[in-house]
């Protein structure tokens, strides 16, 4: 029954790598840069956002901005009239270039009004063709020295935009880390992340987008409570059949076994269209994850999502009647490329 749930709410038919490996992979030769951002002043500019304020609006093609080692403090964004904009870090590795805030929902802004979640976010992308490599992105905020503070979701990276792509990025957090959403409900939004490095505790991957996770390193900190927290919050619209997407990951955890859920179904302001899609497939699962891998999310009962696994491993890949499994012929038709590739055949570039 849950399975054929998963199909039905899909749309009717069915149409790891280690951190340390990736920190320590050699940068790609970068192409020649629209701008270089140094901290030292030593380059175009101080900041990461004078660079993209720089970029042409409606520019038609390519622009790179290199970004060279040291840490970038203040929000980023990339506005909607700015696509097509790389921003590629120039250090040996992603942990040399980092771009961070430290924001939460329920701190305030200027003017006393809290900066909500989306607000919060240290990086938010809503130009298409965006792409990012060899960096990191992080929201610094301490929830341990803000205990006054309850609304503690503290974005490192919003995406909004369609075809964006994350190279060797790592996205540093603790509640709510990388949100991939969508202008609005019922657009269909897609983000691609290769080799990538993923940390948070709650809801840390979240989202109504269309986003493909392909040989990452998905990581959950041990809040030292029960539950430990949630690994992915899908809030996909009943009328995408493509959602969350984890292949060729390693979940890890330093956490207790059994502590941590792989998801929970978020629908925002109650919306009953958000029938959250993620898939785990082909991936390797901690101890952190137990038996029963799905939660409800308050009133929302995960068994009327679409949440399932394919040929997962690990001492957290337990069979169990509460972790539904695709058969493989529904696997051969959830796979990557199906879910990137849209009406207009979209292969990422770093898709290899």
């Amino acid at each position: 029954m849950r399975r054929r749930r998963f199909l039905e709410l899909a749309g009717g038919g069915i149409a790891g790598t280690a951190l340390t490996a990736t920190v320590a992979r050699p940068a790609r030769a970068a192409p020649p840069a629209f701008a270089v951002v140094a901290a030292d002043g030593t380059g175009d500019f101080s900041t990461v956002q004078a660079a993209v304020d720089a970029v042409p609006s409606g520019n038609a093609a390519p622009l790179t901005i290199a970004v060279r080692p040291g840490t970038y403090l203040g929000p980023v964004k990339i506005p909607s009239d700015k696509p097509f904009v790389t921003v590629a870090g120039l250090g040996p590795g992603p942990d040399a270039v980092v771009i961070a805030d430290n924001r939460a929902n329920g701190t305030f802004k200027p003017d006393g009004t809290p900066w909500g979640t989306s607000g919060s976010a240290s990086v938010t992308v809503d130009g298409a063709g965006f792409r990012a490599r060899n960096l990191t992105f992080a929201n610094l905020f301490d929830e341990a020295a803000h205990p006054e503070i309850t609304s503690k979701q503290a974005v490192a990276v919003l995406t909004r935009a369609d075809r964006v792509e994350f190279d060797r990025v790592r996205f540093l957090g603790n509640q709510d880390t990388l949100y991939v959403n969508s202008s609005a409900a019922g657009v269909i939004a897609r983000a691609y992340f290769r080799m990538c490095y993923v940390e948070g505790d709650v809801d840390f991957l979240f989202g109504r987008a269309t986003a493909v996770l392909d040989r990452c390193r998905v990581h959950s900190l041990n809040r030292n409570s029960s539950p430990n927290g949630y690994v992915t919050a899908p809030s996909t619209d009943v009328g995408n059949p493509y959602g969350l997407l984890l292949q060729r990951c390693m979940l890890t955890s330093d956490a207790p076994a059994g502590t941590v859920f792989l998801g929970r179904p978020w629908h925002p302001s109650n919306d009953p269209n958000a029938i959250g899609m993620t898939l785990i497939r082909d991936s390797w699962i901690g101890a952190h994850i137990g038996a029963t891998a799905w939660s409800d999310f308050g009133t929302w009962s995960w068994r009327d999502a679409r949440l399932a696994e394919y040929h997962n491993r690990g001492p957290g890949a337990i069979p169990s009647p509460d972790r539904p499994q695709l058969t493989d012929a529904q696997a051969a038709e959830y796979t990557m490329a199906a879910f990137l590739r849209g009406t207009d055949g979209w292969r990422p570039q770093s898709c290899k």
